[in-house]
């Protein structure tokens, strides 16, 4: 069984490269999922994967790439539903 973490990030993240480096980390970590730009200027996302591999993708989104300034990291935890098989980066 996997898990499932989805996230709200706010600060600068957009335009600093935010998403492409998530994506790189979550691929690092073994992890599925997508990650995407919102109007709001925030960045959403969403990982599936065994739990600590979730947590250290936690704590790597409160601080992102460095280039990025992170202010908030909204999150919350579910079980995974195996809706994914890579990672990909969305709008």
């Amino acid at each position: 069984m996997t898990d499932a973490l989805h996230v709200l990030v706010s600060g600068r993240v957009q335009g600093v490269g935010f998403r492409y480096a998530t994506r790189v980390e979550a691929l690092r970590l073994g992890l599925c999922g997508w990650v995407k730009n919102l109007a709001d200027g925030k960045v959403e996302a969403w990982f599936e994967g065994e739990k600590p591999l979730l947590e250290e993708m936690l704590v790597w989104c409160a601080t992102g790439p460095g280039w990025a300034s992170v202010t908030q990291v909204h999150h919350e935890w579910s079980r995974g539903e195996k809706r994914c098989e890579t990672f990909e980066i969305r709008g």
